[in-house]
């Protein structure tokens, strides 16, 4: 209610925190707003509560009111940290719970029914076991309202898996028989995985599990069940995998293995290998004639007896399976091949003729074959086996019969090779092959060689006009004369096939050149006409130029030459020039050849310079210098071929100062002026002036390369001091 204690013409207003209270629902307004009604109260309702209070002319709000609202318990919660469905054992567990209440309630713990001594908000499990699974309750109490209100939880714990071991439950894995491992698991398990080599296994008609897969049985063991067998237990906690177990399949033996050669020779010692699939490992007995000879799997005859069948039994015993088996083996004693070579009869091989070959066998011998150098000999039309083999016939020999030649004799136990025969089959001699000149000139000389194909080689012998002129394969003919044209002949002769063969060649002499030189009768002179002549003594059929042992080609659109006859033209000379793809320049080494059907004949090489310029002429030195200077040097240079003789003048004087490239003097009043200059070409006839001013200066100056203008006359030049220069 709101009371004041003065005034008049009252307004009343509700305020809670902020908001304006309005009537509705849960709040009655009475007495002109004055008396502020809450039905069925909540916590929402806790104020604070002001009044406000005004007539128009002053405004009053009074005092906060808070209530004290007494409520709950409820939204009760219980939170598990951490969450999980099962717990390991040794976890540590925390319970919270909460719940609104005011006043705050009062918190019980209940585990399975049975109340704890433990109070307050937060329950602390620690190194849990299976003995702390159950139901966790917390129970509220508010005692101001009287009420109560609970939250609950499950909580299970589970000790891990701590062992997995494999174990079989009867004896070995015997072939064939049924055969069972167990899965021995020290903790609670939910699952059972068996595994085989890292591949899992399953059940099919061969395997079947029992007790939820803690036992493994094999109705029939195979020999593909060896192997390492694992299993993997698991629960909510953990999983843990077994040590492997090997499983080993006893079985055999099976039928012995005997392995050993089916022959061997008299008197040698034969080793015999006995083995039988079996585990564990079979034992070995060897029986000759029905007497035991050996306990080992490997046997080592005595030396063998000639000419003999023997048999030999193994048995193979498995302790552990009581089985036995056995196999026997048969060995043929025979005789060794003691000798093997190829024989030849006495008369020469020759082409053309029958020849036979025998190869001589000492001792048994099955088969015989023929190697030629070092591959297999076949028969084809004119190579044929007789006698078994022993002897090969060339029906006839060609030259490509020759090689070596070696038989081959083989028996059950062995195989010799006779030491290699040589066959040479002489032949020939083929016609003569003759590698000489067609032409010669007179004066000089002809060398003629003779070969030809043939075994033993021929003997040679040249003839001329009937006449033995050479016994030699070689025959130099000369000093040539026109007379001794005409036809050479070889023969070529084989004293071993008594053949001989000849051929002939054609020589034909002609008239010597004597000499090709190479004359000029103009000096060469840029963009001046010049002529080389080819000077030829001697007949001659072409000619033909060459530069810098480069053949000339006078159809070169680049070129400033050309060829006519015996005369080399170039019109004009030039010093060089370019192109778009080269430089071109007539200096050069020429040379011209004089050819006839014998041969090339060149010329010296004639060097050609060719004369030009000057095309330039500057002047280095310094413009200035200081008065009294000694020693002061102008230098005059000029592009020419060849160098050019060089005046100097001093301010148009027409009379040189001095010769030379190089001007030197002291510097005087006198020394001021205009120095010019003048470059003459002493064989084109052609000169250039340059000229520089020289000044005296208080401090001289770098010296450097002046050019002050040029003037170039060609032709004789007479000095004229009214030449203006620029």
């Amino acid at each position: 209610m709101c009371s004041v204690s003065n005034g008049s013409s009252l307004s009343f207003e509700w305020l809670n925190g902020n908001s304006t209270v309005t009537a509705g629902g849960q709040v009655l307004l009475s007495n002109g707003n004055a008396t502020l009604t809450i039905l069925n109260v909540t916590h929402h309702y806790q104020g604070p509560f002001r009044c406000s209070v005004s007539n128009g002319i002053s405004h009053e709000i009074s005092g906060p009111v808070h209530l004290n609202i007494s409520y709950g318990p409820s939204n009760t919660t219980m939170m598990i940290t951490p969450m999980k469905d099962v717990y390991k054992s040794g976890s540590n567990i925390m319970l919270s719970c909460s719940a609104e209440s005011s006043p705050p309630a009062m918190i019980q713990w209940i585990v399975n029914g049975v109340y704890l001594n433990h109070s307050g908000p937060q329950l602390q499990l620690e190194n849990v076991t299976e003995g702390n699974s159950g139901n966790y309750k917390c129970e509220f109490h508010n005692t101001a309202t009287s009420r109560f209100s609970s939250a609950s939880a499950m909580i299970q714990v589970l000790d891990p898996i701590t062992a997995v071991m494999v174990k079989p439950t009867g004896g070995p894995a015997m072939l064939h028989e049924p055969f069972t491992l167990q899965c021995e698991v020290t903790g609670s398990a939910d699952t059972i995985l068996w595994w085989m080599d890292g591949q899992l296994i399953t059940a099919d008609n061969s395997t079947v599990f029992g007790m939820s897969n803690k036992t493994l049985t094999l109705k029939s063991v195979q020999t593909s069940d060896n192997g390492y067998y694992k299993c993997q237990a698991f629960n909510s906690v953990s999983n843990m995998t077994s040590s492997p177990y090997t499983v080993e399949v006893i079985y055999g033996p099976e039928m012995p293995t005997i392995t050993g050669p089916a022959a061997a020779k008299t008197g040698d010692n034969v080793t015999l290998c006995c083995y039988a699939p079996s585990n564990p490992p079979s034992h070995y007995k060897w029986y000759f004639n029905g007497s035991l000879v050996s306990n080992m799997s490997e046997y080592i005859t005595p030396p063998l007896p000639k000419d003999t069948v023997r048999k030999y039994i193994c048995m193979a015993f498995n302790n552990v399976t009581g089985q036995n088996s056995s196999a026997y083996f048969m060995l043929t004693v025979i005789d060794a091949i003691e000798n093997v070579q190829v024989e030849a009869p006495d008369n020469l091989a020759t082409e053309g003729y029958s020849y036979n070959l025998t190869c001589n066998v000492t001792g048994p011998a099955d088969h015989v074959y023929w190697m030629k150098n070092g591959e297999p000999l076949h028969e084809d039309n004119t190579t044929v086996f007789f006698m078994d083999n022993k002897t090969v016939s060339f029906i006839p020999l060609n030259r490509y019969d020759t090689g070596y030649y070696q038989c081959v004799a083989v028996n059950a136990v062995e195989k010799v090779t006779s030491a290699p025969h040589m066959l040479l089959v002489n032949f020939g001699p083929e016609t003569p092959i003759i590698q000489g000149p067609a032409y010669a000139e007179t004066g000089g000389y002809a060398i003629f060689n003779c070969s030809a194909m043939s075994v033993p080689p021929s003997h040679f012998s040249w003839w001329y006009n009937g006449s033995m002129v050479a016994n030699t394969s070689v025959f130099t003919a000369g000093p040539l004369s026109l007379n001794m044209t005409g036809e050479y002949t070889c023969v070529a002769y084989n004293y071993a096939t008594g053949k001989n063969s000849t051929n002939s060649t054609m020589l034909t002499v002609i008239e010597a050149i004597e000499s090709v030189r190479i004359q000029s009768s103009t000096i060469p002179i840029q963009y001046e006409n010049f002529t080389l002549t080819c000077d030829v003594v001697g007949p001659y059929d072409t000619i033909y130029w060459m530069k810098d042992n480069i053949t000339l080609n006078s159809t070169n659109p680049d070129s400033s030459y050309h060829i006519e006859k015996n005369m080399l033209y170039f019109t004009p000379l030039i010093f060089g020039y370019f192109t778009s793809e080269t430089y071109w320049t007539n200096d050069g080494s020429y040379q011209c050849v004089a050819t006839n059907q014998a041969g090339q004949h060149k010329s010296e090489p004639y060097q050609l310079l060719v004369n030009y310029g000057p095309v330039s002429v500057w002047i280095s030195g310094p413009d200035s210098a200081e008065l009294g200077t000694s020693g002061v040097s102008l230098t005059c240079s000029a592009v020419s071929q060849p160098e050019c003789h060089f005046y100097w003048f001093l301010n148009n004087q027409s009379n040189p100062l001095t010769n030379g490239s190089v001007i030197t003097f002291s510097v005087t009043k006198e020394s001021e002026g205009t120095y010019i200059c003048k470059a003459r070409n002493p064989v084109t006839n052609i000169t250039m002036y340059r000229s520089q001013t020289f000044a005296i200066s208080d401090h001289a100056s770098a010296i450097h390369f002046s050019s002050h203008g040029s003037l170039m006359l060609m032709g004789l030049f007479a000095f004229s001091t009214s030449v203006l220069f620029n």
